[in-house]
């Protein structure tokens, strides 16, 4: 094995675990009533995103139109975003966040921050969260390109 294989199958697995632990913290603060992971998902997308049909969620996130026909449906009957006829193309449907929305992906993203924040105080000293912050552009380049 190759210096690089070594550090792509060290990356693979400890962004994984990260990736799972992050999905685990959103599922226990799940309880009726309030937004799954892939609601959340959704929520973020069309922050960042804007407007959007429900195809270019469902291929932004990777998942299947009805996984994301079904998240849209919740979503709208909460009132966290709203559909309409495309202005450009009145046969498609966009999907845009409402203020609820936007409030609900803040409140649940910002209790989540704060539990990976209190983590990096627990069990980084200044230095490594320094050093942890220099990597986050590398693995933003890697996240963009895989």
């Amino acid at each position: 094995m190759t210096e690089t294989d070594h550090t792509a199958r060290d990356l693979r697995i400890t962004v994984g675990r990260i990736a799972r632990r992050i999905r685990q913290i959103y599922a226990i603060a799940d309880s009726p009533g309030d937004i799954t992971f892939t609601e959340l998902a959704v929520l973020s997308r069309l922050d960042r995103m804007g407007p959007s049909t429900s195809a270019m969620l469902a291929d932004s996130e990777q998942v299947t139109p009805q996984a994301i026909g079904t998240a849209l449906g919740v979503l709208a009957r909460r009132g966290l975003v709203v559909r309409a006829p495309d202005p450009a193309d009145g046969r498609r449907v966009v999907t845009s966040l409402t203020e609820a929305g936007r409030q609900a992906l803040g409140d649940r993203t910002q209790a989540v921050t704060e539990q990976v924040e209190r983590v990096l105080d627990e069990t980084l000293d200044s230095g490594e969260r320094r050093r942890l912050a220099e990597v986050l552009p590398l693995l933003e380049r890697i996240a963009d390109r895989l």
